[in-house]
């Protein structure tokens, strides 16, 4: 099977979304969120993993920017940080084509592990109760 080279990809930052012009069919637009947390780097993927590890609190991720590589494709570049992902066309069609699929397990699994698409910052203050700093020598 061959590569569906896109026609086009627009970033729609309103939007938070990616929209990716086919030859064969409608656009796809892929929301920020979802390419962040199903992002092809090895920082998310790891070597052989069956899922890509758990990210929470990224509802708000952007895309600042969208970088060829190559011919083949994509890098994106988040207003986290995370700028890793390279984006084949293949991976962005098979995103595209998974999305429902991807998104209600990835929302299943944030469930399962008590995490939120929001910055959990009661889960952090509660942390932050029960953090003892160290004793500063001499301060005794």
């Amino acid at each position: 099977m061959s590569t569906v080279v896109p026609r086009s990809i627009k970033l729609r930052r309103q939007a938070r979304e990616l929209e990716v012009q086919w030859p064969d069919r409608d656009a796809d637009h892929l929301p920020c969120e979802y390419l962040r947390v199903f992002s092809p780097s090895a920082e998310l993927r790891g070597h052989g993993l069956p899922e890509p590890m758990l990210l929470g609190g990224k509802r708000e991720v952007a895309i600042t920017r969208v970088e060829p590589v190559g011919r083949y494709a994509v890098r994106l570049v988040f207003d986290d940080g995370h700028d890793s992902g390279i984006y084949s066309w293949a991976v962005l069609r098979e995103l595209a084509d998974d999305y429902e699929r991807n998104w209600s397990r990835y929302l299943h699994r944030l469930d399962e592990h008590g995490m939120s698409r929001d910055r959990d910052v009661v889960k952090l203050s509660a942390l932050v109760g029960h953090y003892t700093p160290p004793s500063r020598p001499g301060k005794d």
